[in-house]
Protein backbone atom coordinates (compact mmCIF):
# COMPACT_ATOMS: atom_id res chain seq x y z
CA UNK A 1 0.00 0.00 0.00
CA UNK A 2 1.35 3.80 -0.96
CA UNK A 3 0.29 7.06 -0.23
CA UNK A 4 1.48 10.29 -2.01
CA UNK A 5 0.60 13.82 -1.14
CA UNK A 6 1.60 17.25 -2.34
CA UNK A 7 0.71 20.13 0.40
CA UNK A 8 1.41 23.52 -0.21
CA UNK A 9 1.50 26.07 2.33
CA UNK A 10 2.61 29.40 1.28
CA UNK A 11 5.45 29.30 -0.87
CA UNK A 12 6.71 26.01 0.53
CA UNK A 13 5.74 22.31 -0.60
CA UNK A 14 5.63 19.73 0.99
CA UNK A 15 5.68 15.87 -0.58
CA UNK A 16 4.75 13.11 1.43
CA UNK A 17 5.27 9.44 0.14
CA UNK A 18 4.95 6.32 2.44
CA UNK A 19 4.93 2.37 0.93
CA UNK A 20 4.20 -0.54 3.20
CA UNK A 21 6.31 -3.49 1.88
CA UNK A 22 5.59 -5.99 4.06
CA UNK A 23 3.55 -8.26 2.74
CA UNK A 24 5.55 -7.82 -0.50
CA UNK A 25 8.89 -9.10 0.78
CA UNK A 26 7.02 -12.35 2.63
CA UNK A 27 6.17 -13.04 -0.99
CA UNK A 28 9.20 -12.39 -2.73
CA UNK A 29 10.78 -14.38 0.84
CA UNK A 30 13.59 -11.97 1.12
CA UNK A 31 15.63 -12.06 4.30
CA UNK A 32 16.53 -9.55 6.19
CA UNK A 33 20.16 -8.77 7.61
CA UNK A 34 19.02 -7.45 10.92
CA UNK A 35 17.92 -9.20 14.07
CA UNK A 36 15.19 -6.73 14.99
CA UNK A 37 13.17 -7.18 11.80
CA UNK A 38 10.64 -7.86 13.72
CA UNK A 39 9.59 -4.95 14.70
CA UNK A 40 6.34 -3.81 12.09
CA UNK A 41 7.86 -0.33 11.57
CA UNK A 42 11.65 -2.14 10.01
CA UNK A 43 9.52 -3.05 6.59
CA UNK A 44 8.07 0.34 6.17
CA UNK A 45 9.70 2.41 3.05
CA UNK A 46 8.67 6.19 3.20
CA UNK A 47 10.39 9.41 2.40
CA UNK A 48 9.63 12.96 3.37
CA UNK A 49 10.50 16.35 1.22
CA UNK A 50 9.91 19.94 2.16
CA UNK A 51 10.90 22.52 -0.05
CA UNK A 52 11.11 26.14 0.48
CA UNK A 53 11.64 28.42 -2.81
CA UNK A 54 12.32 31.73 -1.23
CA UNK A 55 13.54 31.36 2.38
CA UNK A 56 14.70 34.87 3.29
CA UNK A 57 13.07 36.95 0.33
CA UNK A 58 16.55 36.68 -1.78
CA UNK A 59 15.16 33.46 -3.76
CA UNK A 60 17.43 31.19 -1.22
CA UNK A 61 16.15 27.28 -1.39
CA UNK A 62 16.33 25.20 1.47
CA UNK A 63 15.29 21.18 1.27
CA UNK A 64 15.15 19.06 3.85
CA UNK A 65 14.47 15.59 2.82
CA UNK A 66 13.86 12.31 4.90
CA UNK A 67 13.90 8.72 3.30
CA UNK A 68 13.38 5.48 4.94
CA UNK A 69 14.55 2.17 2.85
CA UNK A 70 13.94 -1.37 4.64
CA UNK A 71 17.60 -1.28 6.11
CA UNK A 72 18.67 1.90 5.77
CA UNK A 73 17.96 5.74 6.27
CA UNK A 74 19.28 9.16 5.06
CA UNK A 75 17.81 13.04 6.44
CA UNK A 76 19.36 15.99 4.58
CA UNK A 77 19.41 19.36 4.70
CA UNK A 78 20.85 21.42 1.90
CA UNK A 79 20.56 25.56 1.64
CA UNK A 80 21.78 26.72 -1.53
CA UNK A 81 21.80 31.00 -2.19
CA UNK A 82 21.37 32.44 -5.64
CA UNK A 83 24.82 33.46 -8.07
CA UNK A 84 25.14 34.56 -11.58
CA UNK A 85 25.39 31.44 -13.85
CA UNK A 86 28.85 31.84 -14.83
CA UNK A 87 29.85 31.48 -11.29
CA UNK A 88 30.33 28.14 -9.36
CA UNK A 89 26.59 27.28 -7.69
CA UNK A 90 27.49 27.09 -4.38
CA UNK A 91 24.89 24.62 -1.48
CA UNK A 92 25.70 24.04 2.19
CA UNK A 93 24.82 20.36 3.24
CA UNK A 94 24.22 18.85 6.35
CA UNK A 95 23.47 14.87 5.87
CA UNK A 96 22.94 12.24 7.86
CA UNK A 97 22.88 8.34 7.05
CA UNK A 98 22.57 4.59 8.18
CA UNK A 99 23.63 2.17 6.02
CA UNK A 100 24.71 -1.87 5.99
CA UNK A 101 28.37 -2.22 4.76
CA UNK A 102 28.21 -5.33 3.04
CA UNK A 103 31.33 -4.53 0.62
CA UNK A 104 33.91 -5.24 3.25
CA UNK A 105 31.91 -6.63 5.51
CA UNK A 106 29.23 -8.22 3.89
CA UNK A 107 28.52 -12.34 4.03
CA UNK A 108 28.20 -14.38 1.21
CA UNK A 109 25.21 -16.01 0.61
CA UNK A 110 23.59 -18.20 -2.14
CA UNK A 111 26.96 -19.86 -3.70
CA UNK A 112 28.45 -15.99 -3.79
CA UNK A 113 25.85 -14.49 -5.84
CA UNK A 114 24.48 -12.28 -3.14
CA UNK A 115 26.21 -10.68 -0.31
CA UNK A 116 24.27 -10.21 3.44
CA UNK A 117 25.11 -8.30 6.30
CA UNK A 118 28.14 -9.08 8.73
CA UNK A 119 26.66 -7.34 11.61
CA UNK A 120 28.37 -4.10 10.59
CA UNK A 121 26.41 -0.43 9.89
CA UNK A 122 27.72 3.03 8.90
CA UNK A 123 25.95 5.78 10.71
CA UNK A 124 27.63 8.60 9.14
CA UNK A 125 27.29 12.44 9.87
CA UNK A 126 28.50 14.78 7.76
CA UNK A 127 28.53 19.17 7.09
CA UNK A 128 30.02 21.07 3.71
CA UNK A 129 29.81 23.08 1.11
CA UNK A 130 29.44 21.88 -2.45
CA UNK A 131 30.53 23.90 -5.32
CA UNK A 132 28.63 22.99 -9.01
CA UNK A 133 31.07 24.79 -11.65
CA UNK A 134 29.14 25.80 -14.87
CA UNK A 135 28.62 23.30 -17.33
CA UNK A 136 31.11 23.73 -20.56
CA UNK A 137 29.94 21.65 -23.80
CA UNK A 138 29.91 18.20 -22.50
CA UNK A 139 31.89 18.34 -19.20
CA UNK A 140 30.80 19.23 -15.92
CA UNK A 141 32.69 19.11 -12.06
CA UNK A 142 31.77 19.55 -8.67
CA UNK A 143 34.15 20.72 -5.76
CA UNK A 144 33.23 20.12 -1.89
CA UNK A 145 34.73 19.76 1.25
CA UNK A 146 33.11 18.56 3.88
CA UNK A 147 33.54 17.28 8.00
CA UNK A 148 32.66 13.61 8.23
CA UNK A 149 32.00 11.44 11.27
CA UNK A 150 31.79 7.90 10.80
CA UNK A 151 30.36 5.92 13.44
CA UNK A 152 30.20 1.51 12.88
CA UNK A 153 26.73 -0.08 14.99
CA UNK A 154 25.59 -3.05 15.30
CA UNK A 155 22.39 -4.26 14.05
CA UNK A 156 20.85 -3.06 17.51
CA UNK A 157 22.53 0.47 16.55
CA UNK A 158 25.25 0.01 19.44
CA UNK A 159 28.50 1.26 18.58
CA UNK A 160 31.13 -1.75 17.34
CA UNK A 161 35.20 -1.34 16.73
CA UNK A 162 35.47 -4.61 15.05
CA UNK A 163 33.02 -6.92 13.44
CA UNK A 164 31.81 -10.84 14.15
CA UNK A 165 34.96 -12.16 13.47
CA UNK A 166 37.31 -9.83 15.48
CA UNK A 167 38.87 -7.48 12.97
CA UNK A 168 38.81 -3.51 13.08
CA UNK A 169 35.87 -1.62 11.26
CA UNK A 170 37.52 1.78 11.60
CA UNK A 171 40.96 3.10 11.13
CA UNK A 172 41.41 4.78 14.41
CA UNK A 173 41.22 1.45 16.05
CA UNK A 174 38.09 2.64 18.21
CA UNK A 175 34.43 3.25 17.83
CA UNK A 176 34.43 6.19 14.89
CA UNK A 177 37.03 7.87 12.50
CA UNK A 178 36.86 11.76 11.36
CA UNK A 179 38.02 13.13 8.60
CA UNK A 180 37.53 16.42 6.62
CA UNK A 181 37.80 15.85 2.53
CA UNK A 182 38.47 17.83 -0.05
CA UNK A 183 36.49 16.43 -2.90
CA UNK A 184 36.96 17.08 -6.99
CA UNK A 185 35.17 15.09 -9.86
CA UNK A 186 34.74 15.90 -13.05
CA UNK A 187 32.10 14.29 -15.48
CA UNK A 188 32.10 13.94 -19.36
CA UNK A 189 29.13 12.67 -21.54
CA UNK A 190 28.47 12.62 -25.10
CA UNK A 191 25.12 10.95 -26.68
CA UNK A 192 23.87 10.69 -30.03
CA UNK A 193 21.48 7.90 -31.52
CA UNK A 194 24.61 5.25 -32.45
CA UNK A 195 26.59 5.63 -28.93
CA UNK A 196 27.44 6.85 -25.87
CA UNK A 197 30.55 7.99 -24.03
CA UNK A 198 31.15 8.32 -20.49
CA UNK A 199 33.95 9.47 -18.15
CA UNK A 200 34.14 9.83 -14.37
CA UNK A 201 37.27 11.39 -12.45
CA UNK A 202 37.12 11.39 -9.34
CA UNK A 203 39.74 12.92 -6.59
CA UNK A 204 39.58 12.64 -2.97
CA UNK A 205 41.95 14.04 -0.24
CA UNK A 206 42.09 13.59 3.50
CA UNK A 207 43.05 16.80 5.14
CA UNK A 208 44.88 16.70 8.11
CA UNK A 209 43.20 18.97 10.83
CA UNK A 210 43.92 17.32 13.63
CA UNK A 211 46.23 14.42 14.25
CA UNK A 212 43.51 11.54 14.47
CA UNK A 213 41.86 12.34 11.93
CA UNK A 214 42.45 10.63 8.71
CA UNK A 215 45.08 11.42 5.79
CA UNK A 216 44.58 9.81 2.86
CA UNK A 217 43.99 10.23 -1.24
CA UNK A 218 41.49 8.10 -2.62
CA UNK A 219 41.67 8.01 -6.63
CA UNK A 220 38.66 6.68 -8.75
CA UNK A 221 37.66 6.84 -12.19
CA UNK A 222 35.31 5.21 -14.56
CA UNK A 223 35.33 4.66 -18.62
CA UNK A 224 32.68 3.44 -20.64
CA UNK A 225 31.54 2.95 -24.44
CA UNK A 226 28.53 1.63 -26.08
CA UNK A 227 27.74 1.33 -29.71
CA UNK A 228 24.83 0.00 -31.22
CA UNK A 229 25.79 -2.48 -34.04
CA UNK A 230 22.16 -3.07 -36.25
CA UNK A 231 19.67 -4.57 -33.81
CA UNK A 232 22.28 -5.30 -30.79
CA UNK A 233 23.97 -3.03 -28.50
CA UNK A 234 27.25 -3.62 -27.12
CA UNK A 235 28.95 -2.11 -24.40
CA UNK A 236 32.38 -2.04 -22.46
CA UNK A 237 33.44 -0.35 -19.46
CA UNK A 238 36.88 0.17 -17.29
CA UNK A 239 36.55 1.27 -14.00
CA UNK A 240 39.51 1.36 -10.80
CA UNK A 241 41.07 3.13 -8.17
CA UNK A 242 43.66 3.39 -5.93
CA UNK A 243 43.88 4.47 -2.10
CA UNK A 244 47.07 5.79 -0.33
CA UNK A 245 47.44 6.93 3.26
CA UNK A 246 45.65 6.21 6.16
CA UNK A 247 42.51 3.73 4.66
CA UNK A 248 39.31 2.46 7.04
CA UNK A 249 38.14 -1.04 5.73
CA UNK A 250 34.70 0.34 4.61
CA UNK A 251 36.94 3.16 2.15
CA UNK A 252 38.22 -0.21 0.61
CA UNK A 253 37.23 -0.85 -3.09
CA UNK A 254 34.91 -3.83 -3.26
CA UNK A 255 34.52 -6.32 -6.27
CA UNK A 256 31.62 -7.92 -7.11
CA UNK A 257 27.99 -7.24 -8.08
CA UNK A 258 26.14 -5.07 -10.61
CA UNK A 259 28.19 -2.80 -12.38
CA UNK A 260 31.29 -4.63 -11.06
CA UNK A 261 31.62 -8.27 -11.66
CA UNK A 262 28.16 -9.86 -12.63
CA UNK A 263 26.85 -13.06 -10.73
CA UNK A 264 28.54 -12.09 -7.17
CA UNK A 265 27.53 -10.33 -4.48
CA UNK A 266 28.82 -6.72 -3.62
CA UNK A 267 32.40 -7.20 -2.76
CA UNK A 268 32.02 -11.22 -2.74
CA UNK A 269 35.17 -11.44 -4.88
CA UNK A 270 37.60 -9.14 -2.92
CA UNK A 271 38.32 -5.79 -1.72
CA UNK A 272 41.47 -4.07 -1.05
CA UNK A 273 43.53 -0.13 -1.74
CA UNK A 274 43.74 -0.99 -5.44
CA UNK A 275 41.44 -2.12 -7.83
CA UNK A 276 40.84 -2.02 -11.43
CA UNK A 277 37.67 -4.28 -13.46
CA UNK A 278 36.98 -4.12 -17.01
CA UNK A 279 33.59 -5.45 -18.15
CA UNK A 280 32.49 -5.53 -22.23
CA UNK A 281 28.49 -6.74 -22.89
CA UNK A 282 26.74 -7.76 -26.13
CA UNK A 283 22.95 -7.04 -26.22
CA UNK A 284 21.00 -9.05 -28.78
CA UNK A 285 17.13 -8.78 -29.09
CA UNK A 286 14.94 -11.75 -29.19
CA UNK A 287 12.21 -12.40 -31.57
CA UNK A 288 9.13 -14.50 -29.85
CA UNK A 289 6.13 -15.27 -31.21
CA UNK A 290 3.68 -18.04 -29.40
CA UNK A 291 5.66 -20.93 -30.82
CA UNK A 292 9.22 -19.68 -30.48
CA UNK A 293 11.88 -17.66 -29.50
CA UNK A 294 15.03 -16.85 -31.03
Amino acid sequence: MGAQKSIHAGKAKIDVNVDFTHKLCAALMLPSPFRNSGNPLSQVIGSLCIKHPNLFGGSEKLDVSWDKGLYDSNVAIAYRRPRPEWLSQQSFVIQHSVSPEIGVHGVPVDNFSRSGSGGVNLSRLSAGINLNEPASSNWSSTTSIKFEHVRPVNDDGRSISRDVDGFPVTCSGGTHDSMVVLKQESRYAKANDRSFSQLSLQIEQGIPVLSKWLVFNRFKFFASKGVKLGPSFFLASLTGGSIVGDMAPYQAFAIGGYGSVRGYGEGAVGSGRSCLIGNSELTLPLVCNAFLCI
